[in-house]
């Protein structure tokens, strides 16, 4: 054993979670520890990897290394270990700020309902907490963010206040086919987004790089780095390229150490007053599964053995399409709006709710393009100047509509440990069982008839819908908050129900998904748990 350090907080992890109770904690003169797996992003390196990159991925910014391995979009089986019967196909990064390194920036709320599943419609389970509980901590996640939205359009879930900038205006394309759908049952609106419409906080506004998937040139979009430096630069200690390995807890259930190992091999050891695990969806359960001991043969912080249980994304249906006239798709973000009046309604009582996601960026997410359309063009015998020219003119055409499913908690869609393989520290990988129930695949069906209709309307040459369904990135459910210690992980302020001085953030805590991307919902009840945390300490 190298050292022992001891902090009042240690937090886990420096994606936005971690980073925001970081730095809340932090400036409020409390002793912060970060342990953060990755190592810190350089920017500009970032960006020429992803220029370098032979396959454009999520991932192809960010180098992968032993000491701290993640899932390719590309290659499924890399570092999760696939039990099936189906393939979960999300990833994330071990890096400093986490995976919004390369996120998209879509910052939808939860609608009321998504919080009470089960008394509205009979399924899943309801949150402990009601979406009024959490309103006025979205609005502060939306301004810590830094959020531009639109005040005027009713996106379902209501607000007690604006967004702190302006929308990032509707692309072209997205104005094409608002004008296309203008009198149908879709209504388009532009995307709350963490990307900034004007300069704020020492951060440029967007230019329209078009590569906010995976990592903005210019810094406009959020990422978790913001709060982290903030964090430092009220005191909180960021260890990084340091991959916590196994938690220990005393007969009384606190929380007594955090084991971790650096890149080099070395080891080191944490005692603090609070512990917050702020890993991922799948890392957090992996990490407490981990720390099984004869005291606490489950692992810790599960004594409801739903640890691991209740694996969730929103599985998208992909459906993509040429249209008649140019849409000029690649000009700003990935995508600037949606179809959001689809997420609401009696059906789904029998099947999933849909969040249909416009797409500016062509054809690249279902097929690979325009390389792959490169590829397409020179088959059919063009090359030279031809083959620029049809390339620019079809590239032109170009449209992808996304539709995000809503997937109900399974305790048999779970993270356990793998029997066999190990990381380079010793710890099992995690091995995931998934699987996709009628509730969601019904929902595809829906949105392929729902796709077709739109195409139909906006006019297109050609359409074509993926036959399998793709991950959104966004893993949750695996430490779910609830009431009941029997049936959840942590309580409606995220803090164990096993351990007092253990607080679980992030996806995890999440007892159903809804449709909306789940950053904001992230920020927000980390925010609120760090009120807890402040006030755990303080007795107050």
């Amino acid at each position: 054993m190298n050292d022992i350090l001891t902090p009042e907080v240690v937090v886990v992890g420096s994606g936005v979670a971690g980073s925001l109770i970081a730095s809340r904690l932090a400036e409020r003169g409390a002793r912060v520890l970060i342990l953060e797996a990755g190592a810190p992003v350089d920017r500009g390196q970032a960006v020429r990897l992803f220029q370098d990159a032979m396959i454009k991925t999520p991932e192809s910014g960010y180098p992968v290394v032993p000491q701290a391995m993640f899932p390719l979009s590309h290659d499924p089986n890399n570092w999760l270990v696939q039990a099936g019967p189906e393939t979960f196909k999300s990833t994330y990064l071990k890096v400093a700020g986490g995976t919004t390194w390369h996120w998209l920036g879509s910052c939808p709320r939860l609608l009321p309902t998504d919080f009470s599943m089960r008394t509205t419609y009979g399924r899943s389970v309801d949150w402990p907490i009601s979406y009024n509980t959490l309103e006025p901590w979205y609005l502060a996640a939306e301004h810590e963010l830094g959020i531009a939205g639109n005040n005027d359009h009713d996106l379902g879930s209501p607000r007690s206040g604006g967004y702190p900038m302006p929308e990032i205006p509707a692309s072209y394309l997205d104005r094409v086919v608002a004008e296309a759908l203008r009198d149908s049952p879709y209504q388009v609106r532009t995307t709350p987004q963490a990307r900034n419409s004007e300069f704020r906080q020492q951060r440029p506004a967007c230019c329209g790089n078009a590569s906010c998937i995976p990592v903005c040139p210019i810094g406009a979009k959020y990422d978790a780095g913001v709060h982290l430096k903030r964090a430092e630069a009220a005191g909180a200690q960021l260890l990084a390229q340091s991959t916590a390995v196994r938690l220990g807890a005393d007969e009384n259930g606190r929380i007594t150490t955090v084991t971790y190992r650096r890149w080099d091999g070395s080891e080191g050891q944490v005692k603090a007053g609070l512990v917050v695990l702020a890993c991922n969806a799948i890392e957090t359960p992996r990490l407490l599964l981990n720390s099984r001991s004869d005291r606490y043969p489950q692992g810790l912080a599960n004594g409801s053995d739903q640890v691991g249980r209740n694996l969730m994304d929103h599985p998208v249906q992909l459906s993509w399409a040429l249209t008649h006239e140019a849409l000029y798709p690649y000009r700003g973000p990935n995508s600037t709006s949606g179809i959001e009046n689809l997420r609401e309604g009696e059906f789904r009582r029998e099947r999933s709710a849909l969040r249909l996601e416009i797409g500016n960026d062509g054809w690249s997410w279902p097929i690979g393009a325009p390389y792959s359309t490169v590829e397409t063009l020179i088959q059919d015998g063009w090359h030279g100047v031809e083959l620029d020219h049809r390339l620019a003119e079809r590239t032109s055409r170009e449209l992808r509509i996304a539709a995000l499913t809503e997937q109900e908690p399974h305790a048999h869609n779970r993270v356990t440990l793998d029997p066999e393989l190990t990381d380079v520290y010793g710890v099992p990988r995690p091995r995931i069982h998934y699987q996709v129930e009628p509730y969601v695949s019904e929902a595809f069906a829906v949105a392929r008839d729902t796709h077709d209709d739109i195409f139909r309307r906006i006019g297109v040459s050609e359409w074509h819908h993926a036959n399998e369904f793709f991950g959104a990135g966004h893993i949750l459910g695996t430490t779910r908050m609830g009431h009941d210690p029997k049936h959840s992980v942590v309580d409606a302020s995220l803090r164990s129900h096993d351990h007092p001085n253990l607080f679980i953030v992030g996806g995890g805590a999440f007892p159903t998904g809804g449709t909306a991307n789940p950053t904001l919902t992230i920020a927000a009840l980390a925010l609120r748990a760090a009120e807890a945390i402040h006030a755990q300490m303080t007795g107050v």
